[in-house]
């Protein structure tokens, strides 16, 4: 995998948890909505690299502690990915400075 092929893959980690956050904000603003449906955010594999965020309604209700506990876990993923490609970053800023060499 190419470095552009790294940050293009932790870019799209970071698109994800931010899509994934979204839900969690909608989840948290209609918990006391009656017939609201929890929003479940589901990772996919794309082909290229990286991965995709999908959103979609569940038949189960809005849980408090399970939405913190999910944004924790975002908020995670989010930093991890984050740090991967500001690693990119400085590797292909290290690289073309070397080339200008």
């Amino acid at each position: 995998m190419s470095i552009s092929g790294i940050t293009n893959t932790a870019l799209s980690g970071m698109r994800a948890q931010a899509t994934r956050v979204g839900a969690i904000a909608n989840n948290i603003a209609n918990s006391s909505t009656p017939g609201y449906p929890r929003l479940n955010t589901s990772l996919t594999p794309v082909a290229s690299s990286g991965v995709q965020a999908v959103v979609s309604p569940t038949a189960s209700d809005v849980d408090p502690a399970t939405e913190v506990s999910d944004l924790i876990e975002a908020e995670q993923c989010y930093k991890a990915n984050a740090v991967v490609f500001e690693t990119g970053a400085d590797m292909w800023e290290m690289l073309m400075s070397i080339k200008r060499d």
